[in-house]
């Protein structure tokens, strides 16, 4: 399966070849966020058309572009795999812009293939593949099929006719800086080798859990955005944190993460505070008695802004990025600290 995975530039030298043994290729595109049978039937149709199916998948970044910015659900890899494992799909890769322009000129599919009621003339593309001498394609819709759909029902089956979550009682939480504040501050960290643990962290995250916080990870990872390293680097740190953490009783109950760098001005980079408001409708918490703890005064201007108590810790950078002038609620040494902190405020409420 995974051989079918590959990169825009791979797939233009295989369809170079498929085209001097006379195959035919064709090319669609999409999120293909939660597959179900709509999409099924759409790639088996598009298939019966040519030889060889391509299907371009709308990177993470491309899907926050156009769709909702807490779309897709699933990553692009996890949604790579699933297409390339249905048999109707010989080949699957990766873009980031938002329409194919630059997939159909690289590319030069016998084929465009597109879902939609729309007019071939409706197409941005299909000036660039009437160059060539390609055709354009429409493929209708099934009817009574959409990812939309599908993450409607299942929200309204998370909620009782009162309109209540049924996954999570109510309850605080801890949003947690991880660099600096759980781990020792590495610029840029990709190597989980150098992942490691500011004494007593995961005791803290611990304490916090058995006083009723939900614990919550919220990172700026611009690296990813810079090109620095990939999410798949930013994902095995996060395993061995998670490896180190578990041995030791440790658990965390989110980890969010903005990709972006400072010049893509997205809404999920901290201190803006949309992973908080995607915490309280995802896990039902108790915003009035939480805390955002961190090391920069960009945490402390995060949770300011979405009405939490803030605690700066003195590992990592200690507040010395000088970014925001919002004053903390509380200073303390290092996670462990605050833990302790939390634990006497409510042991005397």
């Amino acid at each position: 399966m995974k051989t079918k995975i590959r990169t825009r530039e791979e797939l233009k030298e295989l369809c170079d070849e498929f085209r001097r043994v006379g195959k035919r290729v064709g090319l669609t595109s999409g999120a293909f966020d939660i597959l179900h049978a709509g999409h099924v039937e759409y790639l088996e149709h598009a298939r019966s058309l040519v030889d060889v199916l391509i299907v371009a998948l709308n990177s993470d970044t491309s899907v926050r572009g156009y769709k909702r910015p807490d779309r897709p659900i699933n990553g692009e890899l996890e949604r790579a795999e699933v297409i390339a494992g249905l048999e109707s799909v010989d080949y699957v890769f990766i873009f980031g812009e938002q329409n194919n322009n630059i997939n159909v000129e690289l590319l030069k599919p016998d084929v465009y293939i597109k879902a939609g009621d729309y007019k071939p003339e409706a197409l941005s593309s299909k000036a660039l593949v009437d160059a060539y001498g390609g055709r354009v394609e429409i493929v209708p819709f099934k009817a009574g099929f959409s990812t939309s759909g599908v993450i409607e029902k299942i929200s309204s089956m998370l909620k009782t006719s009162e309109g209540e979550q049924l996954a999570y009682e109510q309850r605080p939480a801890v949003f947690v800086d991880r660099d600096g504040t759980i781990n020792e501050h590495v610029e840029y960290l990709s190597d989980p080798a150098q992942f490691t643990e500011i004494a007593g962290s995961f005791e803290a995250l611990k304490t916090l859990r058995a006083l009723g916080y939900r614990v919550v990870i919220v990172t700026n990872q611009p690296g990813i955005g810079l090109g620095y390293f990939s999410k798949e680097d930013f994902f095995v740190v996060n395993r061995e944190m998670m490896r180190q953490a578990s041995a030791r009783g440790c658990f965390f109950d989110k980890i969010y993460f903005c990709p972006h760098s400072k010049g893509d001005s997205c809404q999920c980079r901290k201190p803006n505070p949309y992973f908080i408001d995607r915490a309280v409708k995802e896990m039902n918490i108790d915003l009035v008695n939480s805390f955002v703890i961190g090391d920069m005064t960009s945490d402390v201007q995060f949770g300011k802004d979405a009405g939490c108590g803030t605690i700066l810790v003195q590992s990592g950078r200690g507040g010395d990025d000088g970014l925001y002038s919002a004053t903390p609620d509380f200073v303390v040494a290092d996670l462990q600290a605050a833990a302790n902190l939390l634990a006497s405020r409510k042991l005397s409420a």
